[in-house]
Formats: C-alpha cells, structure tokens, sequence
C-alpha cells in the first residue's frame, strides 16, 4: 500500500469514526473529537524496529534446574502389616526402597525457562518471583550470548516480582523504568521475551485495560494487553514507545494454555518499589491499616449516600490495628489518606503500603452521611495475623425474629468478656436460621450487632424497633463485631 493510498485510507477510517460520533461532512451536531493525522506504515515500523533496538541489549532469557529431592510421598500398600503381597516383595531389590524409606520419594529433576531485563548496568535483572523460586540454579543468557549463573536472588511473592544479580560481566546496559500510571487504553507497547524458548522475541499491541485484578497473586493492579504473552514471556518487559519498561510480562488468560489475545503484565509503579526494596534489603516492608474493605459499587453507594468508587467500604475493623487505635469503624467510608484519593480497594491497598512505618497520616472518611477526620499512625504488616475466639455462654432467654432468622440476647459484661470484646455494646447473636437472610449475609453465632443503619441498639427491642424503620426491600445495613474486628453487612429480600 502506498503512502498516499495508506493516507486516504487512514483517513476514510477517522470520518467513519466521526459520523459514529454524531458528526457529518456538513457540520458537528455536537463538539468533534480532535483525530490525531496518521502515521504511514513505514513511520509504524520505523517506530517499532528503533524501540527493539535500543531495548534488546537489555532482554536476558533465564533457565533454571531444580534437583531431585526426597519427599513425603504419604502412606503406600507397603505400610500395612496386614497386606499379603509385603512379604513377596520384601526381598525384590526392585522394591527395596519402599521398605527401606516407606514414605519417602525422590522427585524428578525440573527446569524451566522464562526472561527478564537488566536493571543496572552492575548486573542486577528483573524477572518474575513464579520463574526462579524454588530453583537451585539460575543460568542467565545475555543478548551477546554469553552465560552467568545468578546469585543473590531476592523475591516478593506477594506481587510476583524477583531481582537477580550477575557478577563478572562488565557494564551491561540497563533498561529505564517509565511510569506505568501514565498508560491509558489504547496505548502502544511491545513485549519482550522468549517464548516457547525462542530468545529475544518482540510482539507488539495495546494496552487492553488497566487495574485488573486475577487472583495470581496477593497484591494485584494488573496492565492487561493484547500483545502476545506465551509460556517463556514471563518476567520480560513491556515497553512503551519511549523504550521504557511499564510492566512485568506476567500471566495470561487462555483457554489453550497458548496466546488468546489477554496477558497481564505488574506495572511498574508496583515492581519498581518492591525491586528497590529487594536490592536495598532483600525483603519488603509495607504499611498496615488493618481493615478488611470492599469498593462502592451500586447497590452499597445507595446504601451509604456516596458516589460509585468515590472510596471505600470499611467492611471489617481488626482489633488494636492502627485503624482500630484511629478510631475507624465499619461502615466508614474512606476517601482519602495522605490527601491522596481512594477510589478502590487496590488504590488504597496502593497508597497504605507505601506509607513510612511509625508515621500519622490524616485518614479523611464519611461517616453516617457526615465528613469525619482522623489520624492514622502506619505500623508494618504483620507476618500473620492471629484471631481469638471464644464460645458464648448460654443465655437464659432470647428473643426470635422470624423474618431475618436472628436469635438475640442482651450482650452481658460477662459475655462480652467471653467472646473476645470487653468493652463492646450491643445485642448477642445467639442462633441463626439455615437459609434466612442473616445466613446467607454470614451473620454469625457470637456476632455482636452494635448498630442497625445509624442507630445505635443496646436491647432487643432497640434492635426490632431499628429494624420496622428500615426497608428490607432497599436493604438494612447491620453493624457487627467479634473478636476478629468489626464489620457490616446489609440484608435485602427483594421479593419483601
């Protein structure tokens, strides 16, 4: 196609997208959407084979061997005294070493294969934590074609992320990191790699989507994109047009276990963070609120009176928390911490791991309708966080309701004491009906109820009267606390 052909081709393209838009070749019938000129066929490719170039130096492709090893393979026919083929087999050297280590196996020697990409010229290579963990040895191939075995090998499970270091291989060139927030859909970028073991591969596409979340990993906030991304792609860059990594080549979404147009690459506002930390120290250390949350969509954004995505749900408080010590509650709303906008549970996944350990923070929140200030002091997230349990005591008494399925009582200092939560107030959830509303909203035995809506109960007959004010059909929010923290749920019958 020629320069000119391609031209008035692009350009038949831009028109028909305008008259979609509403706009005809005698006038707008509302404002036009400005079409940047295109570029030819030749400019395109010109485009791309500039970015392969200057970012092909920096590709490595990574193979790494685990060796076999002994391991528990469970209980085996030869473990039971009883089993009348033991002795036949006892004195076969063939089955020796299942009387011998009865329960153990050696697993098979293992290898793999991915990429990555250099990160300072010292030797230090980005890659992903699923393709070097458990290895025993990582072999590194340059794009010169020489071999290094990597050592010092630092990962991050939690987003997947992984640096590597070789020595002795002079001054390498390093790949700049771009800023990954700054990709929108629609954008240009080319992946590197090596898929199916065929080194420094390109493939090219768009950015398809952004802020995906998948379930690889525990921290997510994938970039989705077309660009092929097959099984060896993992821990390779995807580049802008500007040559710089936005995001680790990660996973993909595929019926056949090949390319079917959706891989998900880590961003590199993520990568880059966790990598720094990685070489610095060899670990990561995040920030930690301590609340469980769930994003305004909207069905809650009616509940709570706020926009869809204007914050967050605090579902659940975690006890002695550094939200809980803020004085945050469930049913709070958060919309900004650190003056940064909180627009979902990724986002402020995002802003609270980044925060200094030991610092406050002003944490701005909508409570019962009402803009609510609070300080934060950040700690470091806990390697576990233990929950304590107790089981009530059997009140004497309790009041039915049939229509939720609810069994209450009077929350007495003495139960209160028991189930974890001295100083909480409230009515005790002493049975739940299988199949009624409270159940399948996961309401509890041992739950105590704080508030219904916004009012506060104390009684059972606070709690019924709170109830008959309230819709079921539009939904009841109902505040609750255990010894795990606090958090809400909201009944609704719909056919009500």
């Amino acid at each position: 196609m020629s320069s000119s052909t391609w031209r008035q081709y692009a350009a038949g393209i831009a028109l028909g997208a305008a008259v979609a838009a509403g706009i005809t070749a005698w006038g707008p019938r509302q404002q036009a959407i400005a079409v940047p000129s295109a570029a030819t066929p030749q400019d395109m490719s010109n485009m791309f084979r500039s970015v392969a170039a200057q970012t092909m130096p920096s590709i490595v492709s990574i193979e790494t061997t685990t060796r076999p090893r002994q391991v528990d393979r469970g209980r085996t026919p030869f473990d039971d005294e009883g089993n009348p083929f033991r002795e036949f087999f006892r004195d076969d050297p063939r089955f020796r070493e299942f009387f011998e280590n009865p329960r153990r196996m050696m697993t098979p020697r293992r290898s793999g294969a991915g990429s990555g990409f250099i990160i300072d010229p010292s030797g230090i290579i980005m890659t992903n934590n699923h393709v070097v963990q458990g290895a025993d040895e990582v072999k590194v191939r340059l794009h010169d074609g020489r071999e290094f075995l990597a050592t010092d090998i630092k990962t991050d499970p939690r987003t997947d992320v992984a640096v590597l270091r070789i020595k002795d291989a002079g001054q390498l060139q390093a790949i700049k990191l771009g800023d990954s927030r700054a990709m929108q859909v629609g954008d240009w970028v080319l992946a590197f790699g090596s898929p199916f073991g065929l080194e420094m591969t390109v493939t090219q596409g768009i950015i398809s989507g952004t802020s995906r979340h998948r379930g690889i990993t525990d921290r997510e906030d994938f970039l989705q994109t077309d660009a092929a991304i097959n099984p060896g792609n993992s821990g390779g860059p995807l580049v802008n047009l500007k040559g710089e990594v936005i995001g680790i080549n990660t996973a993909i979404a595929s019926t056949s276990g090949g390319y079917d147009g959706v891989g998900f690459a880590i961003p590199t506002h993520i990568a880059s963070w966790v990598g720094d930390q990685l070489v610095k120290s060899g670990q990561v250390q995040r920030g930690y609120l301590g609340t469980s949350i769930a994003a305004v969509d909207a069905e809650t954004a009616k509940q709570f009176d706020v926009k869809v995505r204007d914050g967050v749900i605090v579902k659940q408080v975690m006890p002695d928390s550094p939200a809980d010590k803020a004085g945050l509650e469930s049913g709070d709303v958060i919309r900004k911490l650190n003056d940064q906008v909180v627009v979902d549970p990724p986002s402020l996944q995002g802003i609270v791991e980044r925060l200094a350990i030991g610092k406050s923070y002003k944490l701005e929140v909508i409570r019962e309708g009402k803009p609510v200030t609070l300080n934060v002091t950040i700690e470091e997230l806990p390697k576990s966080i233990a929950a304590s349990s107790a089981e009530p005591e059997s009140p004497s008494e309790g009041t039915q309701f049939d229509k939720l399925g609810l069994e209450l009582s009077v929350l007495t200092p003495n139960l209160a004491k028991q189930l974890g939560i001295p100083n909480a107030t409230g009515v005790v959830v002493t049975g739940v009906k299988d199949g009624s509303l409270a159940a399948l909203a996961g309401i509890d035995n041992g739950d105590v109820i704080e508030r219904v809506g916004n009012s506060p109960v104390k009684t059972t007959e606070e709690f019924q009267a709170a109830v008959e004010k309230l819709s079921l059909k539009e939904g009841i929010v109902i505040h609750l606390r255990n010894a795990e923290g606090k958090r809400y749920v909201i009944l609704r019958d719909a056919g009500e």
